[in-house]
């Protein structure tokens, strides 16, 4: 059913959220992880056009990445991890697309006032673009109970 779940991380204990939620799936699918992070700074968001340095907060990115990772193989996880750099929704669906991927696994913040409004959230874009199923979870709902 389910062999490659991409999980969009981004660095905060929503992550912790979707990953512990979604570790039992994969456990009873043989589901392997890919972990994708988007950096979306002004160097993340210029760094190919501009041909830039990596930043701190992109070494930072990767750094937490492979952390990351590390530690769902040491739970016996098949994990690839990917730093990709833009717009975050963007970036997920052109993953998406361009993988073969049978589920994606996000958490998500609710609205983030106005922004979120007028923009949409990056779950929404996320779950608009794509043709796979996609499973949202609320993150500080799921951290209270």
């Amino acid at each position: 059913m389910y062999h490659t779940i991409l999980i969009p991380v981004e660095n905060s204990p929503a992550d912790q959220t979707i990953l512990e939620h979604i570790k039992p799936l994969a456990r009873l699918t043989g589901a392997r992880f890919l972990l994708l992070h988007v950096a979306n700074g002004w160097v993340a968001r210029n760094f190919e056009q501009l041909k830039l340095a990596e930043g701190e907060e992109i070494q930072e990115d990767r750094s937490y990445l492979e952390r990351l990772a590390e530690e769902l193989r040491k739970e016996g996880f098949e994990v690839e991890s990917i730093l990709a750099m833009g717009e975050p929704s963007t970036e997920i669906v052109k993953f998406a697309k361009s993988h073969t991927i049978d589920l994606i696994a996000m958490a998500t913040h609710g609205h983030r006032l106005v922004a979120d409004l007028i923009h949409g959230s990056t779950a929404d874009k996320v779950r608009h673009l794509v043709e796979i199923p996609v499973l949202l979870l609320k993150a500080r709902e799921y951290i209270q109970r």
